[in-house]
């Protein structure tokens, strides 16, 4: 049984209804979603929710419409159904936002679909993409020579297709003039969150990420994923869960030799080759990943986070912050909630 939901039903809060879309004002700011069969829910229904509660704090500014090919329906890889309206060219869209999803690997080979987004790149103030939606904006064209990201397992494929776009799989979302791209799925919201910022300000933006009890924001330039989850595997995997269990302690190459039973000179070799980091980086990166769970949850004083976390000082966690995340470990928290 396919769930539907009618984009009347959106926003909590409406003037009127027109064309089957919602209308606030005459000053509000039109945010169409193109979606196709297949397409991941959570690209959409995340940033839909950002918007929502923005509408909440600032007297509705933005208005909602989801496109299709044909209109009507569509499914989402979940099985739960959207509607939609048919694609048409409205001089009043502020914002394209392309949703991502297996699906889109389809839409890649449509010429209707190609003209739509190019058409739209070139009336909207912006155009925008979550997760893989960044196939639909490179085969039209819109990223040549521009920095992008995607989901980070599509980095390499993204690459070897489009060598012209200057990709980084790396980032949470990336901006480049009037295009934004965003990776996987939940990294929509980090995405809508910063096009709220641009058009109300932090403390609007702020607030939903508040309201929506998720962080504000995760920088642009943080990882996609998590050391503690990309750390793992092979015959060191006990020695990584050792570590993480003795994160405070003093972790340097010969004790873990010695845990690992090895000389200190072999150790190094072959955890270097098997984890792909020395063994000192792999501590590092794993005693920021910790002091950032930390960090991001609002307990202790930076100098108690760096001690529980084995850095020397709070100087000494500082400068690992900036060296690996590209900002302050005082930064990281402060961008929290």
């Amino acid at each position: 049984m396919v769930t539907s939901i009618r984009p009347e039903i959106l926003p909590c809060y409406t003037y009127g209804v027109n064309d089957n879309f919602i209308t606030f004002s005459a000053m509000s700011k039109l945010i169409e979603f193109f979606i196709f069969p297949d397409f991941q829910l959570l690209d959409i229904s995340g940033p839909i929710a950002a918007l929502e509660m923005a509408n909440r704090l600032n007297s509705k500014i933005y208005s909602i419409k989801l496109v299709s090919k044909n209109g009507g329906l569509v499914k989402s890889s979940s099985g739960v159904a959207l509607d939609t309206l048919k694609l048409s060219y409205r001089s009043s869209t502020d914002t394209l936002i392309i949703a991502g999803g297996n699906g889109v690997f389809v839409q890649v080979n449509d010429p209707q679909i190609i003209k739509f987004i190019q058409k739209g790149h070139m009336k909207c103030r912006r155009i925008a993409s979550v997760c893989t939606g960044a196939y639909l904006l490179a085969t039209a064209g819109i990223l040549k020579n521009k920095k992008a990201t995607t989901h980070w397992k599509n980095g390499a494929d993204f690459i070897a297709k489009f060598p012209d776009t200057f990709m980084n799989p790396d980032k949470i979302f990336i901006k480049d003039g009037n295009v934004w791209t965003s990776a996987g799925i939940s990294a929509g919201i980090d995405l809508t969150l910063a096009l709220i910022d641009e058009d109300l300000g932090e403390q609007i933006a702020r607030a939903v990420a508040q309201q929506l009890v998720v962080y504000y924001r995760r920088p642009g330039g943080q990882s996609q994923y998590s050391a503690l989850l990309e750390l793992s595997g092979g015959i060191f995997s006990e020695l990584l869960d050792y570590i993480r269990k003795n994160i405070d302690k003093s972790l340097s190459v010969n004790h873990l030799s010695d845990v690992a039973c090895m000389s200190p000179r072999h150790f190094a070799r072959v955890f270097s080759a098997e984890i792909g980091v020395t063994p000192a980086k792999a501590v590092e990166q794993i005693r920021i990943e910790t002091a950032s769970a930390i960090l991001e949850s609002g307990r202790g004083s930076m100098q108690v986070i760096a001690k529980q976390c084995g850095f020397i000082s709070a100087e000494r966690m500082r400068r690992a912050f900036v060296r690996n995340k590209g900002l302050s470990a005082l930064a990281l928290k402060q961008s929290s909630f």
